[in-house]
């Protein structure tokens, strides 16, 4: 009887555990925060990553190159990439100067970086980020995202973490 117990309880925790994984899930997606109407992202290339060179990328994933346009005040809203992000910023027309501040949830601090024209913008995996353009003429983002699941989006909406209070 012990051995029949123990397996009972064994699959007992696994339901639980399963359950409130998938509750877990399901639930995250109604707090995140998604861009504002200023901040508009269009994918301009995707393509599935077959080749056996040096980069550090699983192949059989998709590498998705958007550009995104930003209007003053424009907030991307929390979130990340999963395979991380690379993307460089750029205005419209000759002598404009755009700006982008990225607000960044790290080991329970915030920590701020802006970027302007001809600057490159690096997000690991693993960032949780918002991009407000803290300039006056829109911002663009030429960004490429590798690893994205096929088909699938390079972005993931995330909940405020609450640590850049005023964000």
């Amino acid at each position: 009887m012990t051995r029949l117990w123990k397996r009972a309880m064994r699959l007992g925790v696994m339901t639980l555990g399963f359950g409130g994984l998938f509750v877990a899930v399901n639930a995250v997606p109604g707090v995140a925060t998604p861009p504002n109407a200023d901040f508009s992202s269009t994918i301009v290339a995707r393509g599935t990553y077959v080749d056996r060179g040096s980069l550090p990328l699983p192949m059989g994933m998709d590498i998705v190159v958007s550009k995104i346009v930003s209007h003053p005040g424009g907030s991307s809203g929390w979130h990340s990439h999963p395979g991380g992000a690379i993307g460089v910023i750029g205005c419209d027309g000759v002598g404009c100067h755009s700006e982008l501040t990225i607000y960044q949830s790290y080991g329970g601090h915030c920590v701020i970086t802006r970027y302007t024209n001809g600057q490159t913008v690096l997000e690991r995996p693993s960032d949780v980020v918002v991009a407000i353009n803290t300039g006056s003429t829109d911002t663009i983002i030429y960004a490429t995202f590798p690893g994205v699941p096929v088909g699938g989006s390079p972005r993931i909406d995330r909940a405020n973490p609450g640590t850049c209070p005023g964000v």
